[in-house]
């Protein structure tokens, strides 16, 4: 017996299931991420208009946000342009305990928006892709 060329090969049939299991695979991926990033923004949002009181403390409090966020794939989404950010406390004359600012590149440039004294309303964001290297001879050359 021959086989029909209207049936698929083992390898086609192969090809289709993995490409369906990882299409199920991304699907539910893309569900836990939405999940956990939901999860840490209702938490963070309990410290909204908050501080620690003290410089140090409040730049503790940013650097573990940042790294549980980071861990994750994540950044949040600056209040003021809305691209994704790192919080950060910065010292400002007047301001002992620090502000609160989002700290991100915008057209190549390094900005920081905000600027308040408690911590601002926070949103989750996935963290942008990064963008390629220039190469040493471009360096050199720019």
């Amino acid at each position: 017996m021959t086989e029909s060329s209207s049936e698929t090969s083992p390898g086609e049939t192969d090809a289709a299931l993995a490409a369906d299991l990882l299409g199920d695979l991304q699907r539910q991926m893309s569900r836990l991420q939405r999940e956990i990033r939901l999860a840490i923004q209702a938490q963070l949002g309990q410290m909204t208009g908050r501080s620690l009181g003290s410089l140090e403390a409040n730049r503790a409090l940013a650097q573990s946000i940042h790294e549980m966020l980071d861990s994750h794939g994540l950044r949040v989404r600056c209040c003021q342009c809305g691209h994704p950010a790192i919080l950060r406390v910065s010292p400002r004359a007047g301001a002992t305990d620090g502000v609160f600012v989002f700290d991100h590149t915008i057209d190549g440039r390094r900005t920081f928006h905000g600027g308040r004294t408690v911590i601002p309303e926070i949103h989750v964001v996935a963290k942008p892709a990064r963008k390629p290297r220039r190469s040493a001879e471009k360096r050199a050359a720019g």
